[in-house]
């Protein structure tokens, strides 16, 4: 999905009434891209739980202020909701996108309380490389352990992610981990232990960008450990569709966002 259309798509949706963003240009570190805003309900009262998307764009590609529906659809339910940029292939290299992440998501961790959040109740979210991304910091410790963040992730929202794809054969996943020492490190389900964090994984039975394989694959290896996983299968939606059902008016093709907040609400409270 061209970021363009994404843009487009953006400017067009509907603004729920029951959102607002109280924070936008938020530096998390030094560089350019290391920016973040935060959308949270209207005249809810605080601390309220917080969710941590990440969005997608094969690692390549994205621009936090395309995903305002997104910011938006999710404080309208409760959420204090935070969209954060991160460096983007070529100026950084697997894995420091995914430190990126982490970089921001300690910043949420430590300031968040400021913007009406409750960092003891926080989720990780993404769609596409988004989910990705989020996952590998749930799954591998080694993202969080640095930043004393491990076990701050209540539960984590997976969209149509890519979690189970080595041997890479594409041009993106070969151009972003071909290169990687050891590659099946960079796979979230070889990361998967009885520790896990509980998840929520959707995929569109359509899409064929990111097959549903994927989610299949890693909820099954979730529950042979142990873990608690939620798997919804949306049969008419494509690989944009389960980002796309999260805002105005598209969220009537499927009920993503009500099933999305459904289960927050039950593991965040």
């Amino acid at each position: 999905m061209a970021i363009s259309i994404l843009s487009i798509i953006n400017v067009l949706s509907p603004k729920d009434g029951g959102s607002r963003k109280v924070a936008r240009d938020v530096p998390y570190g030094a560089a350019a891209r290391q920016k973040l805003d935060i959308y949270a309900p209207r005249d809810a009262v605080g601390p309220l739980p917080v969710v941590f998307f990440v969005y997608g764009g094969s690692w390549s590609d994205g621009d936090r202020r395309n995903y305002d529906f997104v910011g938006r659809a999710l404080a309208a339910q409760g959420f204090v909701t935070v969209i954060a940029d991160y460096r983007l292939l070529p100026e950084v290299e697997y894995p420091e996108f995914l430190e990126d992440c982490a970089e921001a998501f300690g910043w949420v961790a430590e300031h968040i309380g400021q913007y009406g959040g409750d960092a003891q109740r926080m989720a990780l979210m993404g769609h596409s490389a988004g989910a990705y991304n989020a996952a590998m910091l749930a799954l591998d410790p080694a993202y969080l352990a640095e930043r004393n963040l491990l076990g701050r992730v209540r539960c984590l929202v997976g969209l149509s992610g890519p979690y189970d794809f080595f041997p890479f054969d594409g041009p993106i996943t070969l151009r972003t981990f071909g290169a990687v020492h050891e590659p099946t490190t960079t796979q979230p389900i070889n990361h998967v232990t009885a520790k896990a964090s509980p998840m929520f994984l959707a995929t569109g039975d359509k899409d064929t960008l990111v097959y549903p394989r994927n989610t299949v694959a890693l909820a099954a290896r979730l529950r042979a450990a142990g873990v608690d996983v939620l798997e919804r299968h949306y049969e008419t939606l494509g690989h944009p569709g389960t980002l796309l059902a999260l805002g105005r008016p598209a969220r009537g093709i499927a009920p993503v966002l009500a099933d999305v907040a459904d289960y927050l609400q039950s593991q965040l409270g």
